[in-house]
């Protein structure tokens, strides 16, 4: 009875055993190296996400890219570079491009420096919070209602021409979205006045990062007000700057709802930019080899815009 117990019982590994083997003696047993385990479950991870991404991203932006260079007819044929030609051609594309370049200046320049003075001078101040409210809240608000905000001002007998005459300054009433490129321009500063609100928030985060060592330092050496700000302020916040530069400059160049409520890109498509012309030609005029060719190039013009910025900002210096 006890022999056969004996049989039954597993071998315990000896002092002598080699590892990864049997204990029994038997063949060696076959393990994958941590390493490429980690890179299984890393990739099991990550597949999701990625899927989701070409699935909803990539597929598309592709789709775009191939109906680019075909032509609008019903069955479209093989038309080349036709669609991208027409930046040369037409001036309705031209000019958006133009809006889109006072776009990309206006609403990157304006919510920085704003940004940056309000988050500065509210920083620590008694009346801070009833300031960051009133500068924060219109972000809350849609582009459409800020559009409606804003037509009520600019419409030709809205709020600002009214001021304006009951200031006697009738000379300087005008049709302020009837006219470019006044029309854009005034666009940008309610864009300015609706996205001003993220920057100051990621500012004020940023000033309360910085450690008050380097203040007082600063205040010791005789640094002060100004110079203060520029030397020993501002280089810290170079990486909110980024941030605010980059989804400035994004939210910018997709702009669209307060365009089309305020304008619908007139009069005469003179106030478009190319989110607007890429609606207008797709879905208004019929024209989907166009429209796609602009999507195109409005994909390119964030790409290279955003990656000259982040190239130079977050390259170390000395490199």
């Amino acid at each position: 009875m006890s022999s056969s117990v004996d049989q039954r019982r597993p071998s315990l590994p000896g002092p002598h055993t080699p590892p990864g083997t049997d204990p029994a003696g038997s063949e060696p047993v076959r393990r994958f190296p941590r390493r490429v385990r980690d890179k299984v479950a890393g990739a099991g991870f990550l597949a999701p996400a990625v899927l989701l991404v070409g699935a909803l991203l990539l597929v598309p932006f592709a789709t775009t890219v191939y109906r680019s260079f075909f032509d609008d007819r019903r069955v479209s044929g093989f038309a080349g570079f036709d669609n991208y030609t027409l930046f040369l051609n037409d001036p309705v594309l031209t000019r958006s491009i133009q809006n889109t370049l006072m776009w990309v200046v206006g609403t990157v320049v304006l919510p920085l420096v704003l940004g940056l003075a309000i988050a500065v001078l509210t920083d620590g101040a008694r009346w801070s919070r009833a300031a960051r409210m009133v500068v924060v809240l219109p972000y809350a608000l849609s582009g459409s209602a800020v559009a409606v905000v804003w037509n009520f001002i600019l419409n030709t007998d809205g709020a600002a021409n009214q001021a304006l005459k009951a200031f006697g300054l009738d000379s300087f009433a005008r049709g302020w979205l009837l006219e470019w490129p006044g029309n854009t321009l005034v666009m940008i500063l309610a864009n300015t006045w609706q996205s001003a609100g993220v920057a100051v928030i990621l500012f004020l985060v940023g000033l309360q990062t910085i450690p008050r060592e380097t203040i007082e330092a600063a205040s010791l050496d005789g640094a002060a007000g100004w110079r203060q700000f520029w030397y020993v302020v501002l280089p810290q916040l170079r990486t909110v700057s980024v941030i605010v530069v980059g989804t400035s400059l994004v939210n910018g160049l997709k702009s669209f709802d307060l365009i089309w409520v305020l304008t619908q890109g007139g009069p005469g498509r003179q106030s478009e930019t190319l989110a607007v012309s890429m609606y207008q030609e797709t879905f208004l005029a019929l024209h989907p080899g166009a429209g796609a060719a602009v999507a195109v190039v409005l994909t390119a013009i964030v790409l290279i815009a955003s990656w000259l910025y982040l190239r130079r900002q977050l390259t170390p210096k000395g490199d």
